[in-house]
């Protein structure tokens, strides 16, 4: 049995917290995932991030979600996206502390995919895995070139197009799902299984 516990760390703007998923065997990576956007109701327990948590769980992995500077118990007020990097940069630098220095994943939903992209220019990850990011809402970098991007093709809150305008220049691969919306209604557990099928003979 995987283990649920919540943890506190101190970022820049002081107190974040969040839950960590321990799976039931010694974890060889750990697996950093940022929630959607605060101003729009986003937190640590929306049910796309706990999805990606709980997935990454499953495969091994130690996993952490949080909650942004502001959001919840965490403290500090929201800034639009520099600030919420620190804060996902804080809780990677807690996770290694307790857990070791072992090989990172970063995902993220929506806003946070924006976040985790950011973060994954800062920290190198091994894989980083996008859930509708906020392309086109927020200013997208650059991914690496194995990032697995899932999107619904009626996603109602960033377009397909925006998407596929994004990943075009990058060559980069974007898994649609059929009539799927942001929110992936109905359709989380087919977002778990790609994240699973992924890394099918893939080194974690």
């Amino acid at each position: 049995m995987s283990v649920l516990q919540s943890f506190s760390t101190i970022g820049k703007a002081g107190h974040l917290e969040g839950m960590v998923h321990i799976p039931k065997d010694e974890a060889s990576v750990i697996a950093l995932i940022c929630h959607p956007l605060p101003t729009m109701g986003g937190t640590m327990d929306n049910k796309v991030a706990v999805t990606l948590a709980k997935t990454f769980c499953e495969l091994g992995c130690v996993s952490l979600r949080f909650n942004y500077r502001g959001v919840g118990a965490s403290e500090g007020e929201f800034t639009g996206g520099d600030g919420e990097l620190e804060d996902a940069l804080a809780v990677a630098d807690f996770a290694r502390d307790q857990f070791g220095e072992l090989p990172l994943i970063l995902s993220g939903f929506s806003f946070g995919g924006y976040v985790a992209a950011r973060a994954a220019e800062k920290l190198n990850p091994r894989h980083l895995i996008l859930a509708a990011p906020a392309v086109g809402r927020f200013e997208m970098p650059q991914v690496p070139k194995d990032t697995l991007v899932i999107h619904g093709e009626n996603d109602e809150v960033v377009p397909l197009a925006d998407v596929l305008d994004w990943a075009r220049p990058q060559h980069l691969p974007i898994i649609v799902l059929p009539a799927a919306e942001h929110f992936f209604h109905g359709r989380l557990t087919q977002l778990r299984d790609i994240v699973k099928k992924h890394f099918t003979g893939v080194e974690l």
